[in-house]
This record gives structure tokens, sequence and C-alpha cells, in this order.
């Protein structure tokens, strides 16, 4: 026995040695069941390294204990949805245009083998049943322990004989799996003592098949001997939409043995005709038969491949049965008649005749649904706990429906305003009647309490002036969304809901009353006037609302929320379209005295499309102010009436400070600021323009064009970065002290900045060194400038100008450098010395817009420097 395990080992391990990239995990396992002394010396002996073949083991090859994948998913199209259905995405272009062109509806069942194949591997991944017969290809796996541990590969030869160490040949061709299992137990227990076996299928042979017709991937396939139809059609990817689920034919020495029809497999799960596949066999899947559509209500709406004599009922069998909404007695058929157009039948499901129809090729079945409720109901819309239809009975009020207003009503819901739609039964017209909901619920059986008709529809609204409802409720919505409203199957009104029941905006007067506005606009004739109205002014919710059934006034400022505290209660003006003699319209106005009509003590009632404005009073809440800042006894923002002028408020505050300097004071208006801004914007627009054009000019001017794009730049920059003051040059001291300077009339915003006594004069621009000087009494422009470094070579001496500190600008005498300009500056005044644009290509926005920049720079540095 040693002898016979050393031979066999060594006929195992040189193989190894000589042909290491060829190692198979059996050969491996083989070795390592060999004890751990044995092992060792052998791999001394043949120079192995022992790591190396356990290693081996551990990392098998890939044709080892490797699931390989032979049918991938199809991929999905470019473009294409991914919130579709799995089955939209399998579908080529083909037979995405085929679904289009029968609206919508798939094939049925085509989607269980969809696929494309990965490789032509045979497929393994099928279990072994106990009656599988042995063949020329397929493996044994016997692994015997005990006394002895081996593990043994014996591969059934072309003879149908398999090699059995120590026995000789062993004939299993023919026999079942459960009795060559039987058999090898059988001769292993004779053949050693102590030793058992437990017998297992390794590799199966392989055999060619082929798949044709209309397989989405045709032609010849290596499956397993235990594979059946559906495993090769799963294999080859699947049928195309234009081949047959109901007769696949297997076809053996060019005759057919057996058909398949899927949908027994789909719809029963009937595996019978599932048979198995021998080598050479040919799957033919034909085109496909006679198809009908079936759609509505029934739970698979697909097309259906029908046999010549199917009926009605048993499409609707095919299709699932019907939902809990079908209505039967109502079934639509669509065929094309001999005159190959298409006409419309229908079929009463609930009756034998209808059942028994007969259904052709191309037919599209429509099942329809149950109607919606039709009749004994209320509705409840808007801001309420539970929303929907109510049972109706005759009596019923307000409050049967409404019974508690905080248990049936949301926390922003309006308690004092409600409103009830109710249609006409005759008519199918429709009327608004007000609600004061708080008084019906409180009081049930009273005046406000009232009855409601069958069909009416209770309409609840949110109150905007509720903390809940401002933070979830930002902004009104604009009204004109026509998916708003619905009408169901009786013609009543109704209005559709989002997903989120509580969404707050959905509960507005806007929203809510639309539909209903729309409605009265639409059953509007000339008989029967639209019923609406218009509200504006000083009303909570001004807009287009119903007109109210009682047509008081009173009612109808009611419905658009209530007067505000600004509304002018003395008159309203109500206009009416009213018809002359000659049948045009005219508008005539009439006042009304709203408090008399609040309190229902005035005969004038509304009328179709009549707009009723609510006066405000005037200055209602107006509040005008101005800011006094600076050397001010009481500064701070002070309120003025109208026509008030600065020097009354100035007065009020209690005049000026002792270190006031009024020369240099900063008066400054909003509107001015705005004009100052425009200014701005249009003279940075021509600065861009200049710029482009001083860019394209090139060096045309000996080469100063780089200085002078420079310059423009710079220029342009301040500009960008200047805001407006709104200054207005004002004589402060005139003000105060002068009763024949014109009196300064306040405006909304004004502000007046009182500087300190100032002890400077600044000199800015084209000079050397622009800064500011101490103030000396007697010092002139021309003195100033000296002491700034005199001008530069861009600078423009016969333009020099002043500023005064109180924003006024002055000339001084034209004159050359030392001539003249003998005038005398005042603390607070700035000197400017612009640029030289006769020289730079007559420029003379610069000039212009240098001004501006240095009036606003200097007024801004005022205010700062306070």
């Amino acid at each position: 026995m040693n002898l016979k395990r050393f031979l066999f080992s060594s006929a195992l391990l040189m193989p190894l040695c000589v042909f290491a990239q060829s190692i198979t995990p059996a050969q491996v396992q083989q070795f390592q069941s060999l004890p751990t002394a044995q092992q060792e010396a052998l791999a001394r002996q043949y120079g192995v390294d022992l790591d190396q073949i356990q290693g081996s083991a551990a990392q098998p090859g890939p044709e080892v204990n490797q699931q390989i994948s032979v049918v991938e998913p199809l991929e999905k199209e470019a473009g294409q949805n991914e919130k579709e259905d799995q089955s939209d995405s399998q579908l080529s272009k083909e037979e995405q245009a085929f679904s289009k062109k029968n609206f919508g509806l798939k094939p049925f069942g085509y989607e269980l083998f969809e696929g494309k194949p990965s490789t032509f591997a045979p497929v393994t991944e099928i279990p072994v049943p106990a009656n599988y017969t042995m063949g020329p290809g397929d493996e044994l796996k016997v692994q015997l322990w005990g006394n002895e541990n081996r593990q043994l590969s014996l591969t059934v030869s072309r003879d149908g004989t398999i090699d059995m160490p120590g026995k000789g040949p062993v004939n299993v061709a023919g026999m079942s799996f459960q009795q060559v299992r039987d058999e090898i137990s059988r001769l292993v227990a004779e053949q050693y003592i102590g030793v058992k076996a437990a017998v297992s299928l390794g590799e199966l042979r392989s055999m060619r098949v082929f798949v044709l017709g209309e397989a989405r991937t045709p032609g010849s396939f290596s499956v397993s001997s235990l594979s059946t139809i559906t495993n090769l059609l799963y294999v080859s990817g699947g049928i195309r939409h234009t081949g047959s689920l109901r007769n696949i034919q297997l076809k053996r020495n060019g005759k057919v043995v057996s058909t398949l029809d899927l949908y027994d497999l789909l719809l029963k799960g009937d595996t019978s005709g599932d048979v198995r596949l021998q080598p050479g066999d040919a799957v033919f899947i034909p085109a496909v038969g006679p198809r009908v559509g079936i759609d509505g209500e029934v739970y698979r709406p697909a097309l259906y491949e029908i046999a010549s004599a199917t009926t009605l009922e048993e499409l609707v069998n095919l299709a699932g049965g019907f939902t809990s909404q079908a209505y039967p007695k109502i079934t639509r058929i669509e065929r094309t008649n001999q005159e190959f157009l298409r006409v419309i039948a229908e079929a009463d499901l609930t009756k034998a005749a209808g059942k028994q129809a007969r259904i052709k090729a191309g037919d599209r079945v429509t099942i329809a649904s149950i109607a919606d409720v039709t009749g004994q109901y209320v509705e409840i819309t808007g801001a309420a706990t539970r929303t929907g239809k109510f049972a109706w009975v005759p009596g019923m009020r307000v409050s049967s429906v409404i019974r508690n207003l905080d248990a049936d009503l949301l926390p922003m819901a309006d308690t004092n305003f409600a409103a009830i739609v109710r249609t006409n039964p005759d008519t199918q017209q429709i009327s608004v009647l007000s609600l004061q909901l708080k008084n019906a619920v409180s009081n049930p059986g009273g005046p406000a309490d009232l009855v409601m008709h069958e069909k009416d529809q209770l309409l609840l609204f949110a109150d905007e002036s509720k903390g809940d409802f401002e933070q979830s409720f930002p902004e009104k919505p604009e009204m004109g969304n026509g998916s708003d409203v619905a009408r169901n199957r009786s013609g009543e009104l109704a209005l559709n809901r989002t997903d989120e029941q509580t969404d707050p905006q959905r509960f507005s007067r806007d929203a809510l009353f639309y539909p209903v506005v729309k409605r009265l606009k639409a059953q509007a004739t000339p008989s029967a006037p639209q019923q609406t109205m218009t509200i504006s002014g000083p009303v909570r919710y001004p807009g287009e609302y119903p007109l109210p059934a009682t047509g008081k006034v009173r009612d109808a400022i009611v419905m658009a929320g209530g007067l505000t505290d600004s509304a002018l209660m003395l008159e309203a003006e109500l206009a009416r379209r009213t018809r002359d003699e000659n049948g045009a319209e005219r508008t005539r106005l009439q006042t009304i005295d709203l408090a008399n009509a609040m309190n229902d003590q005035v005969d004038v009632y509304l009328q179709s499309r009549d707009r009723l404005m609510v006066k405000s009073i005037p200055l209602f809440g107006a509040t005008r102010t101005i800011t006094l800042d600076g050397e001010v006894v009481y500064p701070g923002e002070y309120t003025f009436s109208d026509g008030e002028t600065l020097a009354a408020v100035l007065q009020r505050a209690g005049g000026l400070t002792s270190n006031a300097f009024p020369r240099g004071a900063v008066f400054t208006r909003e509107k001015l600021r705005e004009l100052e801004a425009r200014r701005l914007r249009e003279a940075e627009q021509r600065l861009q323009g200049d710029l482009l054009g001083v860019q394209l000019e090139g060096d045309s001017f000996g080469g100063q064009n780089a200085q002078r794009v420079d310059q423009v730049k710079g220029l342009l920059d301040d500009v960008q970065s200047s805001r407006p003051v709104g200054r207005m040059v004002i004589d402060l001291q005139a003000v105060l002290s002068d009763s024949a300077y014109q009196s300064i009339r306040l405006q909304d915003g004004d502000t007046l900045t009182v500087p300190t006594i100032p002890q400077a004069v600044s000199v800015f621009g084209e000079v050397q060194f622009p800064t500011s000087h101490l103030h000396v009494a007697g010092l002139t422009v021309d003195d100033y400038l000296e002491r700034s470094g005199g001008p530069t070579r861009q600078a423009d001496e016969s333009r020099v100008y002043v500023v005064k500190a109180d924003g006024s600008v002055i000339l001084p005498e034209k004159s050359a450098w030392f001539g003249g300009r003998s005038q005398q500056l005042q603390p607070g005044d700035t000197v400017i010395m612009p640029i030289d644009v006769d020289r730079l290509n007559q420029l003379e926005l610069w000039t212009n817009v240098s001004q501006i920049v240095y009036q606003m720079a200097l007024g801004a540095a005022a205010v700062g420097n306070l």
C-alpha cells in the first residue's frame, strides 16, 4: 500500500515540477491529501516549493469554482429617463417605436428572458437530478475518507467506462447518477477496508444546440446536458418582440418533436412543455401570431398573442382580470373593418353574449372605469383636517360636518368666513353663499348655520394674519393655473389637491376661488350675466370674487377678508357697467356710505361685474422724517409735518452748537442721490466707449497712447467706485438767520450733517503732492497750489476751480501762473487742478466726469469726517 501511494504521489508531483503553469486544483488537492511528512519529503526530492503549491490551492484558476455570467441585462438607450420602468430601458429603439404605435402598450412576457449573451460557455449552474443519465464526457468526483483520504476525479470515456484505481474499467454509460453513486460506494467498500466514498458530479458534458428564428441572438450555443428549452432561451438573450411566445418549436433531425407555449409557464406555472435538449437539437422561434391589445381597468394591460378563436372573456383572463374600479358594462373595442377603417364597437361583459364575443387580430380593447360618486354627498375643501366627500342627508347643516373649530379645522384656518359653492340640479349652474363659520358652529340651527344641499362644496380658507400661515406662505400664489380645476363626469366643480394635503398655498382665497370664478365666467350668457365682482383698496385680500348671493356690500367685503385699519369709512366708490338705449356699455360711478353699508343700512346691491373701490384715509400711516447729525444740540431722526421747513426742525432740535461750521453743512436728498446715480451710470457708459476709441487709435500721438489709456482707465475706476451722495448746496447760516432766504421745504429721507469748524484747505488733482494744508488767513489759490508742489505736466492750469465748503464751485480768474488767482480761501475749501483734456485728444467728457467724481468724493468725505 505504501509503495502504491508513493508511486501515485511521484506521478502527481512530477508534472507539478515540470509544468508549474498548468497545475490544476484537482492535482493540488490530491497532493495535499498525502501525510505532511510525505509531502515535505517529495517536495525536497523534486525541488518544489511547498508553500507555492499550497498557495496555488488557495487561489484557484479561473476555470474552478468561478461563476461565469453568460447573460447580461440590456443596456439603457442613451438619454432615457432613469425613472422609467426597467422593461422600457431594455427595449431597443425599434421596440420603443413599436410601443408608441400601440398607445404605449407593450407585448406581454418578453421581459422574462431579455438580455444579451456575454459568453458561449456552457451553463453549469443547474442542479443535477438523481435520475440523470451518465454519458461520455461527464466527470465524477469521488472523495475517500477513513483509513485512507483521497480525492479521485473520474471522467466517463467515450466507450462509457470510468477507470477505478485498483479495479480497472467500470461501465457506467446509460446508468442513472444514483445508480453510479451506489455502484462506486459498493466497489470502494469491497476493495478498501475502513474507507467510505462520497460521490458527486463534477463537470457535465456539454452539447451543441441551435437557436433559430426570431431569437434576440440566434446561433449555435454550447449548453450543459441538463439544459431545457427555457435554459437555452435565457442563454441566447431571449426572444425579439416580433417572435411568438406561444409556438416555440423543438426540432430534432428535422422534425418537430415538441412545442412550448410560454403563456402556460408565465400565467399558469406549467413547465410540462419545457423538455430537455439533446445534442444537435434546434429551437425555432416563429414569427408572432395575431395580437390584440387590452387597456384600462385590468391588472396587466399589454399586447397579447391570441389563438384564432379567443373570446373577450379569455382575453380579460389573460390580462389578469378586472380591477376593483372596472365597469364591465361598457367595454370598447377598436378594430379595422373590411374597408380598412378603424371603427368602435361595444360589449357588455356582464352578459354571456359579451363574454363570448370573438376578438380579431389588431383589436384594441378598453375596459372602462366606474364613475366617481355622483350624488348624495357634500364636499369639504381647504383648511380642514378631513377633506373630501361626505354623506348628505336632507336637512343637514354646516354644523353637521364642522362640529368643532379646533378639531375639524387646521390651525391656519379662517374661522370668520367660509363659502358654499352650490350647484343647481336643473341647470348645473353654480352660485356662492357667504358663511360666518364661527357663528354657524357655535350656534347650531341658528341663522348663520345654513342648510346644506346635495353636492354643496364647503370652501374653508386660510387666514394670512396668523403666524403659522405667514411662515409657510411667504407670498401669494398667482392665479391662472388651469390645472387647479377639474370636473367629474356629472359636471360639478372639483378642486384638485397636491400630494401634500396641508400645503397652505392651496387654502388662500386666490387658489380656492380661482376655479369658482372661472366656472362663473364660463357659464355666463346674455340672459344670465357672469356673477363676479372686483374689490380693491384697503381690504385684506383684494381681487376678483364671486358675486355674493345676497348682493350686499357687507358680504362682499367679508369675502375679501374685511377692511384694514386704513379704510375710509366715509365713502366708497362703486363702478358699474350699464347699457344705454343703443346697447352700448357705459361706466356709471356711484358713491356709497361705507359705514352704513357695513351695517346693512344702504339699499345698494351689487350686480354683475361691479367694481367696488374702498378708499384709503389720506396720508394714513405716513411718517416723514429727516435725520440731523453732527453739531446739532439734539441730533436724531425727527418727524415733520407736511410743508414744514428745515429752519423749523432745527429750531425744534435746539439749533447748532458753538463748534458748528454751518458754511460746511452737507444737506442730502434721496431724489438727488438717485439722479447722481443715473449720471454716474451714463458717465461710465461713455467712458467705456472713449476707452475703446483710445485703444483703437494706436500710437498716433508720439507713443503716448499707453499713458492715455491708463489715465482713462483710472478715471473709469474712479467713476465705478464712486457712490452717489445726493448733496444739495445750501447756505445754512442764511437758513437760520436770514428771513429773506428761500425756505427749504423738507422731503422724506432728507439728511443734514453739520461738521465742526475745519482748519484745513485741501488741494487735489494734477498737482505734485495732493494733500491738505493748515488754513492760513490771506493765502490765495496760487499759494496753496505752490505749497502742493505746483501742477504736473498733464495739468490744465487755465481750468482750476475751487469747491467751497458748502459745496458750491467757483472759478478763479483766468491768468498765467503767479499772475492772478489772488482770491483768498476759507477753511474747508478744496482746490482742484484738472487734467489737460485738450492735450489728450479733446475728450471734453473727462473734465465733466472729473468734476462729478470730485464733488461726490468731497461730500462723502465731509460726512465721513464727523
